[in-house]
């Protein structure tokens, strides 16, 4: 009941407010109020008066012209959330979102003037999403570039929606494939006219680079490379690792095939998200966190720490499409564009938060304009520079190496640990005793016979021998070369007949560990001791590279040591191999006591 000496205006407005449901067209226009609004509040005073107390003050305010204002200048933030929110936890008196409300205005603010600005190519809808990785909470979410205009179907939740994710999922191809031990950053993948049964994947381009490192296929967004990936990988392959990560309503893995590396199935914005907030948190997957007293759920691990953090590393190194260099913090990030040109993406990690955003129409109708990397990571850089200056600048995790991965130099052309005569080398991260890794054999140096041109043989005279770096591949990545548009100079022919006078090293000699010797080492994984190694070699060796079964252990200079801790007991084959291609290996027997 109406309380005497409240606020005046209130008993009017309530009396407005019980008027206009019976008729809301007639009644609830925007701005001076309508003789049928006026009427009908006048007959509910004079009931109102009839029955209970009131002022002539109060009266007499009820009797005024009153002004309905415009309701989208009333409090309305993240309506898709709150809607989503209201509809999950029906009967919750009191709900508390994880939304921040200064990044949600970000998001709206910049979604929609992105849109604005790209409607005159036909692009009329945009959504965004970002995730808090210590706490898997939705700080934001822009379902929708206009919530309010049903012209472009506004009151539709993207965050949801399921589209095809073109690209963004070849990060996890990558993942996987260097938790199995297929690949290291700098592993050298063929780009090339390849058939995998029936199926002939091709670039966006339409072109083949032939030869390319693992980190430049990715941030180039190759797609045979990838497709080849995924054709090698085990348990868990791709299709298995995403089920594991929850992505729902999937169908079998034979429907498929290696298409879904390549976006052949549909993922929601919310399900991709969670994928990146994984790499972000070392390879530890959790679902997204709508509710403020939501609990954490227990993380399950789809990476390896290593794994996650080589795969942030390469996409820190994907350059921004505006050009601008990046300062500060990295963003490690991946583009994706559908068959069909219906759903651009971009989707990354920067500080401590996930972005994805979709750009497209909610009708699906294809567009030449929806390319990833055209459309999407503009909106998706534009959100990271206005957050960045919104906030105060946050340690940056993206790049910390965690304590399972190295970095060595290897031979930028072969993407192996480099030898004596590799001209140029390149940084490379690899995880010891899994990552695939040896000593590269493709450059190698000869004597030229500078009258012919062909080898020097034996009996050439010295003051015809010029010595020169080749390049030595296998005759599949020349032929790549060649469809690439980057022929190989070939080595000379030899037509010696009792041999050349290329340079051949005399092997390293292992000095420690010694022959026949047991190591015995505590098994206790604290301060066991190590194994010394240690080799001496010929006086143009600069560089000694030590593996055990295989696995790389480190490099060292000859008649200098290097530490190396035993995994297990039992007999291993420690090898060394010299810059030189010469090797020497020795059987070493290791009891770890408890």
């Amino acid at each position: 009941r109406f309380v005497p000496g409240a606020l005046v205006f209130a008993f009017a407005e309530a009396l407005t407010l019980a008027v206009i449901p019976q008729s809301p067209a007639a009644r609830g226009a925007l701005g001076e109020e309508s003789a049928a609004l006026r009427i009908a509040r006048q007959r509910l005073l004079a009931q109102w008066v009839a029955h209970y107390p009131a002022t002539p003050e109060d009266v007499a305010a009820a009797s005024q012209p009153l002004q309905i204002g415009d309701r989208r200048a009333l409090p309305f933030h993240a309506p898709h959330a709150v809607i989503d929110l209201l509809a999950q936890n029906r009967g919750v008196p009191r709900i508390q979102s994880t939304i921040e409300l200064p990044l949600q205005r970000v998001l709206d603010r910049t979604v929609a003037r992105y849109i604005a600005g790209v409607r005159e190519l036909g692009v009329t809808n945009a959504a965004a999403l970002l995730v808090d990785t210590r706490t898997m909470a939705v700080s934001a979410l822009t379902g929708s570039a206009d919530f309010l205009d049903p012209r472009i179907a506004g009151q539709v939740n993207g965050s949801t929606a399921r589209r095809s994710p073109g690209s963004t999922l070849k990060p996890f191809i990558y993942g996987l494939a260097i938790d199995q031990g297929l690949i290291h950053t700098a592993t050298v993948l063929k780009d090339a006219p390849t058939a995998f049964g029936v199926y002939s994947p091709e670039n966006f381009d339409g072109r083949f680079v032939g030869p390319v490192s693992a980190r430049d296929a990715l941030i180039a967004s190759r797609n045979v490379p990838a497709v080849a990936l995924s054709a090698r990988l085990a348990q868990p392959n791709l299709y298995q690792f995403l089920k594991s990560a929850g992505v729902s309503k999937m169908a079998s893995e034979r429907h498929y095939g290696l298409a879904l590396a390549l976006g052949g199935g549909e993922i929601s914005m919310e399900e991709l998200a969670a994928l990146y907030a994984m790499l972000a948190n070392d390879g530890n997957f959790a679902p997204l966190r709508h509710r403020a007293a939501e609990p954490a759920t227990k993380p399950l691990r789809l990476l390896s720490p290593e794994a996650a953090f080589m795969v942030r590393s390469m996409l820190a190194d994907n350059p921004r499409p505006d050009g601008v260099a990046s300062h500060g913090q990295a963003v490690a990030w991946k583009t994706g564009t559908s068959w069909g040109f219906r759903d651009a993406w971009s989707a990354g990690i920067f500080g401590r938060h996930v972005l994805v955003v979709w750009v497209g129409n909610f009708d699906g109708s294809s567009n030449a304009a929806l390319v990833g990397a055209q459309i999407a990571a503009p909106l998706f850089f534009r959100i990271v520079d206005a957050l960045r200056e919104q906030s105060s600048r946050e340690p940056d995790r993206l790049l910390y190496p965690p304590a399972g991965v190295l970095q060595v130099q290897v031979c930028a052309a072969s993407g192996e640990l480099p030898n004596a005569d590799c001209p140029r080398r390149a940084p490379a991260w690899f995880i010891p005793g899994k990552s695939p890794i040896r000593v590269s054999t493709v450059h190698r140096r000869v004597a030229v016979d500078t009258r012919s041109g062909e080898r020097a043989c034996q009996d050439t005279p010295a003051r015809y021998i010029r010595s020169e770096v080749f390049e030595y591949w296998t005759s599949d990545l020349e032929r790549l070369f060649a469809l690439a548009g980057m022929p190989r100079r070939r080595p000379p022919a030899d037509r010696c007949t009792r041999g050349d006078t290329e340079l051949a090293s005399q092997p390293p000699a292992i000095v420690s560990p010694l022959a026949g010797a047991t190591y015995q080492l505590r098994g206790d994984g604290g301060d066991r001791g190590d194994v010394f190694l240690n080799a001496s070699a010929a006086s143009e060796v600069q560089s000694l590279y030590w593996f055990a079964d295989g696995a790389f252990l480190g490099a060292s200079r000859p008649s200098e040591g290097l530490a190396w801790k035993p995994a297990r007991s039992g007999e291993l084959d420690v090898t060394v191999v010299d810059d030189h291609g010469a090797t020497a290996t020795r059987r070493v027997r290791v009891a770890m006591s408890p």
